[in-house]
């Protein structure tokens, strides 16, 4: 019997550009998220951790007596009892090696020492404070500068002597490698050869992305069944679970990860954490569920930082303002264990990316990397493994240069951009910008502020002795980690997967390598494949984070998602219509030829009125096949992109200094974003607002400090500072459009560009209003109090 097809046309095909609501924020709005705390499993028990007080020093004894007295602790593990099972050292991302449990001697300060488990967090907790470990102090060392001294104390002491490194060799047992890229003496006789030369030190200081929601984990052993599931606040779900089966030896498919909704990661929750392996053991070892839920103070001290590149730039150029060579050297203080997010044919990340929007001929960037007693992991802190540092660099240092030019710096900008017609355009660090048109995007920004206008108001406040200045950011990124030619971490190369499963009545559950921590994901992909299939975006449903259903992945960072599983959706959509298409020209009783994909549905060529919907295809696809063609409507696609996307922006901020004070008011901020595609205004809208504010934070109050003995000076949000709408400037936004070539949908990634824009045109910014005082550079964050210390040694009175 024939089944009559039913009335399934489409209401709501939002496809790419539409600015419609998140999905997925009625959900978060009324607190219906579902977090890790959220999750209870019976009999679970709770882990808390014990955590150093010195930055270095020997371990001598540790007193689990008195802990275990405790009513509800269940037990306490050390470096001694994981070294039973081979974990008390886990290989980190960068090719070292890392104490799970301190093994013999700390290296900085709030290092885990031992894992107490009791039936309550409170116990736990209680436990881990009854502990008794005695210390001998050690001399510590916080300085890179000092830390390949000849007289620096060896802090690896498991690699003492080996100068053999994962990256290289090794030149002191503090040293950990050199990464260079360029030709160094063409590059310095390039510089020799210039007219005008500028060199400029500058610090990108420790910082922290600092997620709302710290991170945490459940490890739940089933010894019944040899299952492990671990739900975890990751980013990188099947990356994890995949580490997780070589440390362990448990097969991966016995391994199931489930990532829940998660707020905030800014690349803090790519990395293993000692935690997560403490609280899977735990499980193990107690047959019962383990939850370990990290504090405030343990999140800020303990997991990945990010920055502390220290860099020293040297640029030539001709008298009337076009460069000519650039020379980078950097020092990477990366704590005790070489544990940075960056690829793994990278140390340095992609730091190649100094030379910026510019056209540089000559070019050559050195990093040395060092151990000091601080804690380890550099992340991609809404980051493309050290962009940041790199797009701040080149930005700062064009505003150096124009200043000792005597040109405008927009003008000595507009003079050395890469011209459109020179796309793609090999750089001289090694990658080809994919497109861009930089001058069009910098007079879009130059025109929405009135820039000269500002320039002229400028003038006549500094004839009054008013303090104001005009900073401006040109910024080229380079994201979307995934060729695998390029990529890859511990060996797995980097690309993304997508399923799209089509229902009968026209729906469809979409599933996505990535996982989101609040970019958008579920309506971003919904959208992708409404547009290349027709459908109802409020019918499809997305899904991510749980490695049993979802398919491979590298996960959600460094603005990889769009450009990586974003085209993998696409891919995959347009997959299912080349099927879809056999079906419709079956329905329409034409051949294959005939049908053309029009205004997203088939359509007879030549006979507009003569057509079918994806809807009535995918209902055809279980009722009323043509012969011989598999029923279904599903497909899953994995893509390997082949080349990076290079999204750029032009960002001017306007600043007005308090004399008496040192406050900066920050007047007016205008950013000018080319992300290629985009797909939902909105969404890119609020990811550049905070983005904007991350980078505001970090220019003006954020700081990971210590003192000399390695003490941790910023464990608390009332040492390290979030801002708040008070402190917040308003953004004023907008965009330009340079679709990618080689991206399905011309799409770049925009999640990052705002923090790694925007520090750069804060302290120009900054810089600019003091600088006919002598001032030449300050490096961030710009207190109150530092530039208070300026004006006073200005000699500017403060009335």
């Amino acid at each position: 019997m024939a089944v009559e097809t039913p009335n399934l046309e489409p209401k709501g095909i939002q496809g790419i550009g539409k600015a419609i609501k998140r999905k997925e924020d009625p959900r978060f709005i009324v607190g219906k998220g579902n977090y890790l705390d959220d999750i209870n499993l019976p009999g679970m028990l709770y882990m808390a951790l014990v955590h150093s007080p010195y930055a270095h020093a020997r371990i001598l004894n540790i007193d689990a007596s008195e802990a275990l007295k405790i009513p509800g602790v269940k037990a306490v593990i050390t470096a001694k009892d994981l070294a039973a099972a081979g974990l008390s050292w886990i290989p980190t991302l960068a090719g070292d090696k890392q104490m799970v449990l301190a093994d013999g001697k700390v290296l900085y300060q709030y290092q885990e020492v031992a894992a107490v488990y009791a039936e309550t967090r409170q116990a736990a907790a209680d436990g881990a404070a009854a502990v008794q470990v005695e210390y001998e102090p050690l001399p510590v060392v916080v300085d890179p500068y000092k830390a390949t001294a000849p007289d620096a104390p060896v802090l690896r002491e498991d690699i003492k002597g080996n100068m053999t490194g994962a990256h290289g060799p090794r030149r002191h047992d503090n040293h950990i490698w050199t990464w260079n890229v360029g030709s160094k003496d063409e590059t310095e006789k390039a510089l020799a050869a210039s007219e005008v030369r500028i060199k400029q030190h500058m610090v990108y200081p420790r910082s922290h992305p600092a997620p709302l929601e710290p991170c945490g984990c459940i490890g739940d052993m089933n010894k019944a069944t040899g299952r492990l599931t671990v739900y975890m606040t990751t980013q990188a779900p099947h990356a994890i679970r995949t580490v997780l089966s070589l440390v362990t030896k448990i097969p991966e498919n016995n391994i199931r990860v489930i990532s829940p909704d998660i707020g905030g990661g800014f690349g803090n929750k790519v990395p293993v954490y000692p935690g997560y392996v403490c609280a899977i053991v735990g499980s193990i070892v107690l047959g019962a569920p383990v939850k370990w839920v990290e504090t405030r103070t343990e999140n800020l001290t303990t997991t990945g930082f990010a920055r502390d590149f220290h860099m020293d730039i040297e640029i030539g150029a001709t008298k009337d303002g076009k460069v000519t060579a650039m020379k980078v050297y950097t020092l990477a203080d990366h704590g005790a264990f070489d544990a940075a997010a960056d690829p793994s044919k990278y140390p340095a990340g992609l730091f190649s990316i100094c030379t910026g929007s510019y056209d540089f001929q000559k070019a050559y960037a050195e990093v040395e990397a060092v151990y000091t007693n601080k804690a380890p992991g550099g992340v991609a802190y809404r980051c493309s493994f050290r962009v940041t540092e790199a797009s701040y660099l080149i930005e700062r240092s064009m505003d150096v240069l124009a200043h000792e030019l005597k040109m405008d710096p927009a003008e000595l900008r507009l003079k050395n951009f890469i011209q459109p017609s020179q796309f793609p355009y090999p750089s001289t660090l090694g990658w080809t910008y994919d497109s861009g048109d930089y001058e069009k995007t910098l007079k879009v920004a130059l025109e929405r502020i009135g820039y000269a206008e500002l320039r002229k108001e400028q003038a006549e406040k500094r004839a009054k002795g008013e303090l104001m200045g005009i900073g401006i950011s040109t910024f080229t990124e380079i994201v979307g980690a995934g060729p695998s030619k390029d990529f890859d971490i511990l060996g797995i190369k980097m690309f993304d997967g997508a399923e799209i499963r089509v229902h009968p009545s026209g729906s469809a559950i979409v599933r996505a390598g990535t996982r989101h921590q609040g970019q958008g994901h579920e309506t971003t992909w919904a959208q992708i494949v409404s547009e290349e299939l027709g459908l109802d975006v409020d019918k499809i449903i997305v899904e991510e984070g749980d490695t049993d259903t979802a398919p491979y992945g590298l996960g959600t960072y460094a603005s990889r998602s769009t450009p990586t599983a974003g085209g993998a959706m696409a891919l995959a959509a347009r997959r299912i219509r080349e099927k879809a298409k056999k079906i419709a020209a079956h329905l329409l009783e034409v051949g294959e030829s005939d049908v053309e994909w029009v205004d997203k549905k088939f359509v007879v060529k030549g006979v507009p009125g003569k057509s079918v919907t994806m809807n009535e295809v995918a209902f055809a696809a279980y009722t009323n096949l043509p012969p011989g063609l598999e029923p279904g409507l599903e497909t899953t696609y994995y893509y390997d992109p082949p080349n990076l996307t290079f999204p750029h922006g032009a960002y001017i901020c306007v600043v007005d200094i308090d004399k008496g004070t040192g406050e900066v008011k920050v007047r007016r901020f205008v950013a000018i974003d080319d992300c290629g595609t985009i797909i939902n205004p909105m969404i890119v809208e609020g990811q550049v607002h905070g983005g904007l504010t991350e980078g505001f934070a970090i220019a003006f109050m954020q700081e990971i400090a210590f003192d000399e003995q390695g003490n941790h000076l910023s464990s608390n949000f009332t040492d390290y500072l979030l801002p708040t709408a008070l402190e917040t400037p308003r953004w004023e936004t907008g965009h330009t459009v340079t679709p990618s070539p080689h991206h399905p949908i011309g799409a770049k990634g925009v999640g990052e560009s705002p923090t790694v824009g925007s520090p750069a045109a804060f302290v120009n910014a900054v810089v600019d209003a003091l600088a006919h005082l002598g001032v030449r550079h300050i490096d961030m964050p710009i207190t109150r109090e530092k530039v208070w210390k300026v004006l006073r040694q200005a000699g500017v009175d403060s009335f």
